[in-house]
């Protein structure tokens, strides 16, 4: 019988990290940097809060990597947990199918909480975490050389099913001279003028809709979902390799994944064969940003794991041992708390650095709530999980 391992601390700094980088979208930094025009300092913070608009990476995008890579960290211990608890494969199977559903049907609910009706787009995080979790949940199971072959094969062979797919020139609603328009064989990679694009036209359109989906403004694919796989499965295989190697701690092993990772997703981006864009999570991107996981991990691990630097973490721990409830929170929460400090405080509290700065003070007093709301169940053990 497999015996469970205790909590890993950096595994919940990190998810902490990656889930107060979500919930922090409430201090609106870019209405800041707007009000502050010449000011460096929150054109730079805004950046790091929102997408890159296609190619590239900025902190904020490293959010549902992040969020993807741990799903697969976690799992080999709570394969280990219900096997020590008397499960059977058939039963952890169809909890992974019953998990799967939930989570795709979550990512559905939340982004039709302001639609007329039901919006079935699959590009959530949720969502697209739930198609691939069965898939991770049986790779599971398997040797990390079968972990890897199913990781090259996934991200080669998506490669090999856009590069075949004609390329096209600026896609739907996207402007000829947008400045991202790929030409070349870069091309194969153009926003909504891809093989996504194209599978979506057909998939979406066969669900109730309140008009013909046409194209993702955002330039967003439900295909994404297969290599988000790929994500999962790097965080499989350093969850792998940390629980494993306890109490000692992989860090080589981490910072050399992680180097690794970046070299060659820029390899593939610098070459022309594949660009790094996440918005449509291009095998280029995997990489870069599987790199990019790789080394946060190994700082966290650092900093909690070999210098037992634990109580700082304190407060991303609150946040990341209750991940789920932290992601409903800063979907659902935000604009009631906003009204609720508006109401019975009014606004005068939020403006005492001026107009300027009040959606960051209000937002930092938005963030304060989730925090206190998290410690709240914290203390309590009150733990939302699927």
């Amino acid at each position: 019988m497999a015996t469970p391992a205790p909590r890993n601390t950096a595994i919940d700094a990190y998810r902490g990290f990656v889930m107060f980088l979500m919930m922090a979208e409430v201090l609106s930094l870019s209405k800041v940097a707007e009000a502050f025009p010449e000011s460096a300092f929150w054109h730079l913070l805004a950046f790091h809060q929102t997408h890159a608009e296609w190619v590239g990476c900025s902190l904020h995008d490293l959010i549902q990597p992040s969020f993807s890579f741990l799903v697969g960290m976690a799992l080999p211990w709570s394969i280990a947990s219900r096997l020590a608890k008397g499960g059977t494969f058939r039963s952890l199977l169809v909890h992974s199918i019953w998990r799967s559903l939930l989570l795709a049907w979550l990512g559905i609910f939340l982004r039709s909480t302001h639609s007329p009706q039901t919006n079935f787009t699959f590009e959530d995080t949720l969502t697209q975490i739930g198609l691939g979790y069965t898939f991770l949940f049986l790779l599971g199971f398997r040797s990390e050389r079968a972990q890897w072959i199913a990781f090259g094969l996934i991200l080669s062979g998506y490669w090999l099913a856009w590069a075949l797919y004609p390329a096209g020139g600026p896609g739907a609603g996207v402007p000829a001279d947008w400045p991202n328009n790929f030409t070349g064989f870069a091309a194969h990679w153009n926003k909504n003028a891809n093989l996504g694009q194209t599978f979506d036209l057909w998939f979406l359109n066969l669900f109730p809709r309140p008009k013909p989906f046409l194209f993702n403004a955002g330039g967003y694919l439900t295909l994404s979902f297969i290599p988000t796989l790929g994500t999962m499965l790097l965080g499989l295989i350093a969850g792998g390799w940390v629980r494993n190697s306890a109490p000692a701690v992989p860090l080589k092993k981490l910072l050399a994944a992680g180097v690794a990772g970046l070299a060659l997703g820029l390899l593939l981006h610098f070459t022309g064969l594949c660009p790094i864009v996440k918005r449509i999570w291009t095998p280029a991107w995997t990489l870069f940003s599987g790199g990019a996981c790789f080394l946060l991990l190994a700082v966290f691990t650092w900093l909690t794991e070999v210098r037992g630097y634990r109580k700082w973490a304190f407060p991303l721990v609150v946040i990341g041992g209750n991940s789920i409830a932290a992601y409903f929170m800063a979907h659902l929460f935000e604009k009631f708390i906003i009204d609720s400090l508006h109401t019975h405080l009014g606004r005068g509290p939020f403006q005492v650095f001026g107009g300027g700065p009040e959606p960051f003070t209000t937002g930092l007093a938005v963030l304060a709530v989730y925090w206190l709301l998290l410690w709240w169940m914290y203390r309590r053990k009150l733990f939302l999980r699927i």
